[in-house]
């Protein structure tokens, strides 16, 4: 069985840094080999809050070096690592997070066992949960979406991007978490809008969708009247996320928290 907890929903600069709703990243286990999806800002907080071991966690994956994405991963690391006097676990990121202008602290990157280059069309390996990234998204920086091989079906993270046509088929998968920070599409801003995740969730077709990553048009909106409508409109089942929401793909319901 594979969960995955959202321990965070927020996606834009608003939301993020006035905390309006959590920015920890996902924490997806399978077989009892968890990993940490994109550890944003407080996301050690989010972790320790709902009794997590950062101990037992088998590796960290950034998606992309944003802060919103990538702000703990320091913290995460010596936290797998426990403080670095156990090396553990594989950090998996695009290059530019450890080039020249790096997220990763170089001092921190003894601590894992292993790094690896997150690049498209890659499988990964994390315990017996396989991940396949997708191409590369257009992003401001590097930006990969991933591929969850669980036993109930293939799971796809659509993370930042900018719209473009061939998503729907890079990500045609069992189920679909979609980041939409916008209401509406923007220009020079490159990431995903209410209208154009109804596009991606109608084309693509999962039995399930579940919206996440908000910005503040959205947030005020009502996420959840918002998936809705997107349900209505695609004729696919779609969630909004809540911060600290397990989603267990094969169920019948993602587990969501009371508003």
């Amino acid at each position: 069985m594979c969960s995955i907890l959202f321990l965070g929903t927020a996606g834009a600069r608003v939301t993020v840094f006035k905390q309006i709703m959590a920015s920890g990243g996902l924490w997806v286990e399978a077989s009892g080999a968890p990993i940490l999806i994109d550890p944003g800002p407080g996301s050690l907080v989010q972790i320790t809050k709902r009794k997590l071991d950062p101990a037992k966690l088998h590796g960290i994956i950034l998606t992309h070096r944003h802060l919103d994405h990538s702000a703990d991963v320091n913290t995460m690391i010596e936290a797998m690592a426990e403080g670095g006097f156990k090396k553990r676990g594989i950090l998996l990121c695009p290059a530019d997070a450890l080039d020249d202008d790096p997220v990763v602290l170089r001092y921190v990157r003894d601590y894992v066992e292993e790094i690896r280059i997150l690049k498209p069309y890659t499988d990964y390996q994390f315990g017996e949960l396989k991940v396949t990234s997708g191409p590369r998204h257009i992003h401001p920086v590097e930006s990969y979406g991933l591929i969850f091989h669980t036993a109930a079906g293939k799971v796809a993270l659509v993370t930042d991007t900018r719209y473009f046509p061939e998503l729907a088929k890079e990500y045609r998968c069992d189920y679909m978490i979609v980041n939409v920070v916008l209401m509406k599409p923007r220009e020079g801003v490159d990431h995903l809008s209410i209208p154009e995740a109804a596009q991606l969730i109608g084309a693509a077709r999962p039995k399930k969708a579940i919206i996440t990553h908000f910005g503040m048009t959205v947030w005020r909106a009502k996420p959840w009247e918002l998936a809705q409508r997107l349900s209505e409109e695609t004729g696919v089942p779609v969630v909004a996320a809540r911060d600290g929401m397990r989603f267990i793909p094969g169920e019948q319901e993602a587990e969501e928290p009371k508003r």
